[in-house]
């Protein structure tokens, strides 16, 4: 079973995933597509697809061998998030979420909570949700007791419907400080609220989760180092950032490789080009160097930027400030190409194949729509601000939950 834009690989090769966690992510990836189309059109929780990708495996792809995961890289596990959102931006960044949860247990807390909940993860194929909102901060966290009880509402929860685990976040009603736990999605207090409804990342639950006197306990507290409380701790945020921008490159790739299909296949050349056909017609070669020399200089930064990544995160407490930093910078250097790529590439693709790919029933406006509303999870002229910091001042980018 083969698919057009998963296999592209005489055009666009993978550079890190071979073997068994190859053929695992293609398989997956061939399947999301089938569906994908309509999937875009209904919205809602894609719960086959989550149980698909649950009966994989690869839920524990980053997980470590120890623990019974595939061990994969974090450029490795970032093709496949890569790969993935080439036909389906958003379960692409449900995938790349999870692990940014598991990491957040290993970054946040200690060995004694991270270890078992991997292992968990793997053993009972748990998907990672996420109700980690640092900009909702109306969610607070009280003691009752030995333990602890969360109020409140977190917006933007990726991945939250049809999840095992959360990872939530609440103000700390004495001391103001942020406060990271990880509970089980079940737990009586806890209003999944599915609400998702933007035009775009149409599947990707983002949607709303209420807290009613939330019992959370002591044991459930990620507080040693806690939130980015270590340099080491601070590659969380970079993870993330990372996620994101793999998802645009994705969606940058998977459009002009589905529009590379549509030209050679079924676009008709301009009668004024005197041509036989459109992928003869000078202006389409033009578009289409413009497509792969956005999508192939963005790929080449978010690939470096996972790769100093990957050495960071082994460094763990020898980490320094400037070493975080210097990673920092890579990844918004990857974060703001992989924005422009995205853009340019999703609002263009019509231009190569013709007004009748504006079709409602191909949906190929879904690659701008997914692009354009992921692009906002926060402001890229942020990044473009920090690496001018850098550049004329030479400041590392400040640590943060988006940077």
């Amino acid at each position: 079973m083969t698919h057009p834009i998963i296999d592209a690989d005489e055009i666009v090769p993978l550079r890190y995933l071979d073997g068994d966690l190859a053929q695992a992510a293609r398989r997956v990836g061939t399947q999301l597509a089938e569906t994908a189309v309509q999937r875009d059109r209904v919205g809602g929780t894609a719960k086959a697809e989550r149980d698909l990708i649950r009966a994989s495996g690869l839920l524990g792809a980053w997980v470590s061998r120890e623990l019974g995961g595939a061990g994969a890289s974090f450029p490795e596990l970032l093709e496949i998030v890569r790969l993935w959102s080439r036909v389906d931006s958003s379960l692409g960044h449900v995938f790349g979420f999870h692990h940014l949860l598991l990491a957040t247990c290993q970054l946040f807390g200690t060995p004694d909570q991270w270890r078992p909940l991997h292992e968990q993860t793997v053993q009972q194929r748990l998907f990672w949700g996420n109700a980690l909102n640092p900009l909702d901060p109306s969610t607070t966290i009280t003691k009752l007791g030995d333990d602890f009880e969360v109020s409140g509402t977190k917006s933007f929860s990726s991945g939250s419907v049809d999840s095992d685990r959360l990872i939530i976040s609440a103000t700390d009603s004495s001391t103001k400080k942020l406060v990271v736990a990880a509970v089980p999605t079940n737990r009586p207090g806890i209003d999944v609220l599915g609400d998702w409804d933007n035009i775009g990342q149409r599947q990707t639950d983002s949607g709303g989760v209420r807290f009613e006197r939330l019992l959370v306990k002591r044991s459930e507290i990620l507080a040693s180092p806690g939130p980015l409380g270590s340099v080491h701790a601070g590659l969380r945020p970079l993870f993330a950032q990372l996620i994101l921008a793999n998802v645009y490159l994705g969606l940058a790739e998977g459009a002009w490789l589905d529009a590379r299909a549509y030209t050679k296949s079924k676009a008709r050349p301009w009668p004024a080009s005197g041509l036989a056909s459109a992928r003869e017609d000078p202006f389409n070669l033009h578009k289409y160097g413009d497509f792969l020399t956005a999508s192939e200089a963005s790929r080449a930064l978010v690939d470096r930027a996972a790769e100093l990544l990957g050495q960071a995160f082994a460094r763990g407490d020898a980490l320094t400030p400037a070493e975080r930093g210097r990673v920092a910078v890579a990844v918004s250097l990857g974060k703001v190409t992989a924005t422009r790529a995205s853009l340019l590439v999703t609002s263009s693709i019509f231009e190569v194949m013709g007004a009748r790919s504006t079709s409602e029933r191909l949906r190929l406006d879904r690659y701008f729509r997914n692009a354009r509303t992921h692009t906002l999870h926060d402001p890229v002229d942020y990044k473009l601000k920090e690496l001018g910091q850098f550049a004329l001042l030479g400041e590392l980018p400040t640590p943060s939950f988006y940077s």
